[in-house]
């Protein structure tokens, strides 16, 4: 009875004040909180319908190469995803730890701003030639390493990768950087709009130096 009398309660509670806010993220929901640096942060919609983006994610053309235009799926096997995706995944799986959100970005990046409850390992680490770091990666990612000094993904965890947007390639040079260690494709998922997408959608960002992965 206590049980249940306390989901009761959770959803209400969750509910609660769903009905007064004007820019939804959907048609039922409003917000969803998520601990990022041990702070409860609530993901939602800037209510301002008047707001535009002002800073460089206004930019519609960048020199390619590099930025160039990715392909929907940085490599086959990988599902690529979107907004309400990217949100529960933080919903479900970053807030039970079961999935990892990572900003791939450069850490001068991450520090600007990022999504609420990412952390940030760099594209650039998983090319690197120090074993230690790449065991510390893998070790943090959920991997094992055996006896033989390989890695066992069985109990790795799920994780959805991303940058800054349509034409950047640093998740999915992270994603194919840990695919070719054996990171299991189905664990891994790509949101390829990312921190453009984001922001064109008015969602919550947070700017911190806490959670890198160096």
């Amino acid at each position: 009875m206590r049980k249940k009398l306390f989901f009761i309660l959770a959803a209400a509670l969750f509910l609660y004040g769903q009905e007064d806010v004007l820019v939804k993220i959907t048609k039922n929901i409003s917000y969803v909180n998520i601990k990022d640096s041990g702070q409860i942060v609530q993901i939602k919609r800037i209510q301002d319908t008047s707001n535009r983006l002002t800073d460089d994610f206004v930019k519609t053309s960048r020199i390619c190469p590099p930025f160039c235009i990715q392909p929907i799926t940085p490599i086959k096997g990988v599902k690529t995803v979107a907004e309400l995706e990217v949100i529960n995944f933080i919903k479900n799986k970053v807030s039970t730890h079961k999935g990892i959100l990572v900003d791939a970005r450069l850490p001068e990046f991450y520090r600007t701003e990022t999504i609420p409850g990412a952390v940030n390992i760099p594209f650039t680490v998983v090319k690197t030639k120090s074993q230690k770091i790449k065991d510390e990666l893998f070790k943090a990612l959920g991997a094992k390493i055996t006896a033989e000094g390989k890695y066992d993904f069985s109990n790795a965890k799920e994780i959805l990768a991303f940058c800054n947007g349509l034409w950047c390639g640093q998740s999915p040079a992270f994603i194919r950087g840990i695919i070719k260690e054996g990171y299991p494709k189905n664990k891994i998922y790509y949101y390829r709009s990312g921190m453009q997408g984001w922001k064109l959608l008015g969602l919550t960002t947070v700017v911190h130096k806490a959670n890198e992965v160096k």
